[in-house]
């Protein structure tokens, strides 16, 4: 098995393009990674109104 780059260096400069390449791994990472964190944050918003909405719900009923 023979590999592309020489040494590690190569590897990250990857033939003058690593600065692009690395970004664009960067702006992928970063971008799903808010996403997920903006996911869990809604469904944790969501869950919280309802139930403080089955709550009020309950509440009126009784009366």
């Amino acid at each position: 098995m023979t590999f592309q780059f020489s040494s590690i260096s190569d590897f990250f400069a990857m033939g003058g393009y690593g600065f692009y390449v690395w970004l664009a791994y960067g702006i992928t990472f970063l971008s799903v990674g808010l996403l997920i964190w903006q996911s869990k944050r809604e469904i944790k918003q969501t869950l919280k109104w309802a139930k403080k909405e089955q709550q009020r719900q309950g509440h009126i009923n009784k009366e």
